[in-house]
């Protein structure tokens, strides 16, 4: 590894410790319920209260609710809704009564506030006398025009003074410090929001928890289940003990209402009739103050009971997912322990049937890659399954194997190529790709030569057992000399000396050349005819020729002629040695050129 690349993998293991430390400080925003912890920092989650009044207990069951996954689980979402619902409606009532019941001394600005909102109610009071008065006089026929644009004068008058009305209103709330004001505006928001919620919830109650289960047919698919249902039974218990916190809390707040209603109760001594009355009105609102608190405690309570059976539920749910975990992990044991014996099998009957050693090994290898790819394809299906996009995956697939194995796609094509008329077959003398040889075997996807080097010029086999794929058949070019076009021209050269009459020794040379290879020329006229259809003359002749070549010291003697692929040597040495006899057998003045040696190319 260089310097460069050393410094490149530092870098990314410090980024990577880097973002990893920050993901687990950070991972407190990833929480589903974070009013549930407490806050540790500012990534973590916190609770962010939506008004004066604590709606967590429908935030946190309404969260609960869109988790839920089997029937059983929705049903106890749908009735923790409906406790949760209630609880908050319950804490709206009783804030708007303690809101009542509380008194402001009122004072500066906000006594001159409620002098203007007396004021404009009693405007608002006589804007409406009016558009009575005005309204029933509009029924009789005299100064119908006018009394019409009266009364739609007063109406304006009247928005515009319940406008004002309005605005001192919510003044006066906020510099008094009376919450009533924003606790309708609240209430009024969460019921045209449950409204919607009631409108958009779903009214499929799903499957049972078993049958739920059993679509969760690959491992990986259980383990994220058991996964999300294990973060569930958190939340659930998270709740519960949330819901546990408010009953405590509930509680409290009902025994410090009793000990007020209890110190209402008491008659103080010289109380006035007028005093006696507001005491008593007050006693009878913390009175119904106290059977709304009872109630929420009562609520709370069947919240907490209720979560503690969602908990449960979710709980069956998760060893319902356990136990189909077991199952597709006995599967994969059982598939682990049937690859390796079906691999040991194969290896004894393999090893009982075949006895070349060299094949043995070749089969054992195939078989050990064999079983364990099926074992792998077997695993990978119970891991993940079956792909849905099966036809896609196919001819993404497909396609790929094409490019992969075209030579052996191409190889299979060119084997009926080669079974062809035209073909190559055992035996047969061929070139390809420029290696002549033998063939010894011809297979689906391969050709077996034994190759002979360059066996026109020499014909000595090399000993080596050469193999092409049978695509050559197709995009390449091949040369079989064992059947029709088996001939070919051959060519031998001697070099004449300066001085040598060479006209008798070309007439013998050409004389016993065509003697010769008279047998051959006419077997291969006959085949080119056949060949080429002809039936007149052939437009190609087989007769060997004998032509003079000037050299540097002489001249060269060149003799041509057909011949067939397989006899070449044989002719060519033929015809050595009859050039030798020629030399030999001459006259004084050719005896000469018995010192020369024919060469060939």
């Amino acid at each position: 590894m260089n310097r460069s690349r050393k410094v490149i993998v530092l870098v990314m293991l410090i980024v990577l410790a880097v973002t990893l430390a920050g993901s687990f400080m950070t991972r407190g925003v990833m929480a589903y319920l974070p009013f549930l912890q407490a806050r540790k920092g500012n990534w973590t989650g916190a609770y962010v209260p939506l008004g004066v009044v604590d709606q967590r207990p429908w935030q946190t069951a309404a969260t609960l609710a869109a988790l839920a996954q089997s029937a059983e689980e929705k049903k106890l979402a749908r009735e923790a809704e409906r406790l949760a619902d209630h609880q908050v409606d319950q804490a709206f009532s009783q804030y708007l009564r303690q809101a009542a019941l509380s008194k402001t001394t009122l004072s500066g600005k906000a006594l001159a506030l409620q002098q203007r909102v007396n004021e404009l109610q009693q405007t608002v009071k006589n804007d409406e006398a009016r558009i009575a008065s005005l309204s029933a006089g509009a029924g009789t026929k005299a100064g119908v025009v006018s009394n019409a644009s009266d009364l739609e004068i007063a109406k304006e008058q009247l928005g515009l003074d319940q406008a004002e009305l309005a605005d001192s209103i919510e003044d006066l709330a906020r510099e008094s410090g009376d919450q009533r004001v924003k606790l309708q505006q609240e209430l009024a928001a969460r019921q045209a929001a449950m409204m919607r919620y009631r409108e958009n919830a779903s009214k499929d109650d799903g499957q049972t928890a078993v049958a739920s289960a059993e679509q969760y047919t690959t491992f990986a698919q259980q383990l994220s289940t058991w996964r999300s249902l294990r973060k569930r039974k958190e939340l659930i218990a998270q709740a519960q003990q949330l819901a546990k916190a408010d009953v405590a809390a509930l509680t409290g707040d009902e025994e410090r209402m009793k000990a007020e209603a209890a110190a209402l109760e008491a008659k103080a001594p010289g109380e006035s009739p007028s005093e006696r009355m507001e005491r008593l009105q007050r006693l009878s609102a913390q009175q119904n103050i106290l059977s709304i608190l009872h109630d929420r405690v009562g609520a709370q309570q069947q919240l907490v009971d209720l979560y503690g059976r969602w908990g449960d539920q979710v709980q069956l749910q998760q060893k319902i997912v356990i136990h189909l975990i077991l199952q597709s992990l006995a599967m994969l044991a059982a598939i682990c322990i049937l690859v390796i014996l079906a691999g040991w099998g194969l290896q004894v009957a393999m090893e009982r049937f075949v006895r070349d050693p060299r094949q043995r090994q070749t089969l054992r290898t195939v078989l050990n890659l064999g079983t364990q790819l099926v074992g792998l394809l077997l695993i990978l299906l119970i891991i993940f399954g079956v792909p849905r996009q099966m036809p896609t995956i196919l001819g993404l697939v497909t396609a790929g194997l094409t490019v992969v194995f075209q030579d052996f796609i191409l190889a299979f094509c060119g084997w009926f190529v080669l079974m062809g008329p035209n073909g190559v077959r055992v035996r047969d003398w061929v070139e390809i790709d420029g290696v002549g040889g033998e063939v010894v075997q011809l297979g689906l996807f391969r050709t077996w030569l034994l190759e002979t080097g360059n066996w026109t010029a020499h014909g000595h086999p090399t000993g080596r057992r050469v193999s092409f794929l049978n695509g050559y058949a197709i995009r390449g070019k091949y040369f079989n000399f064992s059947t029709v076009g088996q001939w070919m021209w051959d060519e031998i050269k001697v070099s004449v000396p300066p001085g040598t009459s060479t006209h008798p020794l070309l007439k013998g040379i050409y004389e016993a050349t065509v003697k010769i290879t008279e047998g051959d020329a006419k077997m291969a006229e006959a085949e080119w005819k056949r060949v080429t259809h002809e039936e007149g003359s052939l437009q190609f002749s087989a007769m060997p020729s004998v032509n003079l070549r000037p050299a540097g010291a002489g001249v060269d003697i060149v003799i041509r002629y057909i011949t067939r692929a397989g006899v070449r040597v044989e002719t060519r040495n033929h015809l050595f040695a009859m050039i030798v006899d020629l030399m030999q057998g001459g006259s004084k003045e050719d005896r000469n050129l018995a010192s020369l040696a024919p060469q060939g190319d």
